[in-house]
């Protein structure tokens, strides 16, 4: 091998090796920025922490006030979505017993 072909793979390697290492260390200089909070979003978290508590104090006194006018309105409230899922299945049951009787009435027409 001459001058010119001898330096092709040594500059090829030569030049494998330098992108590589810095095609990683750039990746990992951008992982390391980005793994941090700005100032921004460190203040828009600060801001939502207040919100919540001001939002959280606020629900206190809503209940306090309710408890006042009838103490036991938690027992009132009941969950909706649980009497509803109840008369539902009792509703169920009522219409397929009818379905069952009307079919054992037409049976007994027939024969």
């Amino acid at each position: 091998m001459e001058g010119p072909e001898i330096l092709i793979p040594i500059l090829v390697v030569g030049m494998l090796f330098i992108g590589l290492l810095w095609i990683i260390l750039h990746y990992v200089s951008k992982w390391k920025t980005a793994a941090t909070l700005t100032t921004e979003d460190e203040r828009l978290l600060e801001d939502l922490h207040e919100l919540a508590r001001r939002l959280d104090d606020r629900m206190l006194t809503v209940e306090r006030i309710v408890q006042a006018d009838n103490p036991n309105w938690r027992q009132l409230g009941g969950d909706p979505v649980e009497t509803m899922l109840e008369d539902r299945g009792e509703r169920l049951l009522a219409d397929r017993n009818d379905r069952i009787e009307r079919t054992e009435r037409s049976i007994r027409r027939n024969v």
